[in-house]
């Protein structure tokens, strides 16, 4: 039943176990608008996500930034829903974090008004407050770029750094499945809820990260990724991780948007050079040349970067 013209906030404590209006507010937030709203994020900003919520759906007048949220997200709001939402991540064993959570990791706040409204974690969530370093590149990873990964990785792991990333084909996989070989820690941030593993055919890889690492989302459980969640899920990756390490990527590489966003909050990016010849290497030589990323060949050139 859609709850668009009654308090939703206490909509949504008559439906679940616990009165936490913040917490509440956030997973309703998570819900009905899409990651990196900057409009949602500059609201809760000023007013709290609760009392954000409450302008955003109610009727009464509010500021510009509300009524242009309220006619996109009105009819999405269903207590019964987002109540369905808490019990199910309850029951499957997963977590939701918000800033008060114990694991936040306050480094997002770095992304200003496109911070995640919560996360959801399956894993260890402790592990978003080790140090970590993201290891992201091309999905069609040349043999060069895989070994590079593996030697990078094995290297980092014995730094004691934790390895994020995004568990795609390619270089993500193999970081993740070089961390794990290790036994060191390793994160995965999916675009798509922490029970929906992409890519399918990464699900025993993304099955080990659960028991042994940890599996990130700001998306709820259950939620499908889009092209959209795949570039915001970027942000996240450049946000938790203190550096960022591409190791190869083309000219159009999903990676290089993860460097970007890490360049944007001011994180450290590194880029491996590869062959002059290699296309796989192109965006690598890009980042060194026109956007001051610093030149990577081995692990204890990460690690002081």
């Amino acid at each position: 039943m859609a709850t668009t013209h009654t308090d939703p906030i206490t909509a949504l404590t008559t439906r679940t176990t616990t009165q936490d209006e913040d917490f509440l507010a956030r997973v309703a937030w998570a819900c009905i608008t899409e990651p990196g709203d900057t409009t949602r994020g500059a609201l809760i900003t000023t007013h709290g996500a609760a009392e954000a919520l409450r302008l955003t759906l109610g009727d009464q007048p509010a500021d510009d930034d509300a009524v242009t949220l309220r006619e996109r997200v009105r009819e999405r709001f269903n207590a019964d829903v987002i109540a369905t939402t808490i019990a199910r991540t309850k029951a499957q064993g997963f977590q939701i974090l918000t800033p008060s959570s114990e694991h936040w990791p306050a480094v997002l706040a770095d992304l200003g008004d496109t911070e995640p409204v919560c996360l959801w974690v399956r894993g260890d969530a402790a592990l978003l407050g080790t140090p970590s370093i993201a290891i992201v590149g091309a999905r069609a990873a040349t043999g060069y770029g895989e070994n590079v990964t593996m030697t990078l990785t094995e290297g980092l792991i014995d730094h004691g750094w934790t390895i994020v990333s995004g568990a795609a084909y390619g270089i993500d996989g193999m970081a993740h499945r070089a961390a794990l070989a290790c036994r060191g820690n390793t994160v995965a941030v999916l675009a798509g809820g922490v029970d929906r593993f992409y890519p399918s055919g990464n699900d025993g890889l993304l099955g080990r990260i659960a028991e042994e690492g940890a599996i990130v989302s700001e998306m709820p459980a259950g939620v499908a990724p889009t092209k959209w969640r795949f570039l915001q899920r970027n942000r996240i990756i450049a946000a938790i991780a203190q550096k960022t390490i591409v190791v190869e990527a083309g000219h159009r590489s999903g990676s290089l948007n993860t460097a970007g966003h890490a360049l944007a909050i001011g994180r450290p990016v590194g880029a491996v050079p590869g062959p002059v010849t290699s296309v796989a290497s192109a965006g690598c030589h890009r980042l060194i040349r026109e956007h001051g990323a610093t030149l990577i060949t081995t692990a204890d050139e990460a690690h002081e970067l």
